[in-house]
């Protein structure tokens, strides 16, 4: 327990400096972070005797990564890294084509992969390579399907906030779980209980919506960053960060209120935070009992893995992109259509 405490702190302690850094390093964190994900996962159904009369055969799984690394982050970020090189002509030109014909050289670098494996196989190893194969796939999908989705949100300005109220629920569930459970959750976490589900809802939603306006008064956590750069944010906070009144009944002291219209939203990033991402936890716990390991890794001391960290992450990332799309200005919108209509054109 102390060693977890002591990770704990210092991982509290590192991700407070990340985000005083910027947008930028954080966004590194979280390549980091896949980076050590896909290392544990590659290595878990990994045979010692198979791979080494496979030389090079370990090297195609991070060919297969860094691909879709390019693919993800390519299309997420695109804009921001074209904003950066603007004042360079030849950069600029250089990015643009680039990004112009992204989809192409992912496309030829998928390509040259699959004819990679196909010239790895060997007598008394194909079951072995094709397991791993897709393998590789399922890891990809796991590792880049939800959590590249998190770097959008970074630059979106709706980052710390969810990530936040996954941390929240995870803690409060221990704490309510250890003073208060008896009935248990679900048969595949045996020390998961209702207790614990139930406490870490209401704290979780609680936290969501205090939590919601103490950030919201922040443009370094709201306004959305443009390119790549690290200097400070100046962007007008939009009307879900502008407070709005509502009256209360006249048995209550106060006769209004202000709340942000973002903190209505965040109760509904809480209530997922709550019941939905919990679920990817049962899921890491279900996967590790199938194939009889405790965790994923021993990167971080007391706790495991990172996966064994982020299975709860990567489930709430979607839903807060989809937030973040429902509340689009007008003018926003009308940039996305643009912006469309300009892919659409190119595509024909």
């Amino acid at each position: 327990m102390l060693i977890r405490t002591y990770s704990s702190l210092w991982m509290m302690a590192g991700f407070v400096f990340l985000i005083y850094m910027g947008h930028l390093y954080i966004w590194a964190m979280v390549v980091v972070i896949q980076i050590f994900m896909a290392s544990e996962l590659f290595n878990l159904l990994r045979k010692a005797n198979e791979d080494r009369q496979l030389p090079g055969f370990r090297l195609l799984n991070w060919h297969f990564f860094f691909t879709a690394m390019l693919f993800a982050y390519g299309r997420f970020l695109s804009r921001q890294l074209v904003n950066t090189v603007t004042s360079d002509k030849l950069l600029y030109k250089l990015v643009s084509g680039l990004i112009k014909y992204q989809m192409f050289i992912c496309y030829f670098l998928y390509i040259a992969g699959f004819v990679w494996f196909i010239l790895t196989l060997k007598k008394k190893a194909y079951k072995y390579q094709f397991s791993q194969y897709a393998w590789t796939h399922m890891i990809l999908l796991m590792v880049f399907a939800q959590s590249s989705f998190t770097v959008a949100n970074i630059y979106e300005g709706m980052f710390l906030l969810p990530a936040s109220l996954i941390a929240i629920n995870d803690v409060a569930a221990y704490f309510f779980g250890f003073f208060f459970g008896k009935t248990p959750l679900i048969k595949l976490s045996p020390k998961k209980t209702w207790e614990g589900f139930l406490g870490a809802s209401v704290t979780t939603m609680l936290s969501a919506f205090v939590l919601a306006n103490f950030m919201g008064h922040f443009q370094w956590l709201t306004c959305p960053r443009k390119d790549l750069s690290t200097g400070w944010l100046h962007c007008d906070p939009g009307p879900i960060f502008t407070p709005e009144s509502y009256d209360l009944p006249g048995w209550i002291p106060w006769r209004e209120v202000a709340i942000m219209p973002i903190q209505w939203h965040a109760l509904a990033l809480g209530l997922f935070a709550s019941i939905i991402a919990p679920f990817g936890g049962f899921f890491a716990s279900g996967f590790k009992r199938a194939f009889k390991f405790k965790d994923f890794g021993d990167s971080i001391p007391g706790h495991g893995g990172f996966t064994d960290r982020m299975d709860c992450q990567d489930l709430s990332v979607e839903t807060i992109m989809e937030q973040i799309l429902r509340n689009l200005t007008f003018e926003e919108q009308h940039d996305l259509y643009e912006q469309l209509g300009k892919l659409l054109t190119r595509g024909n």
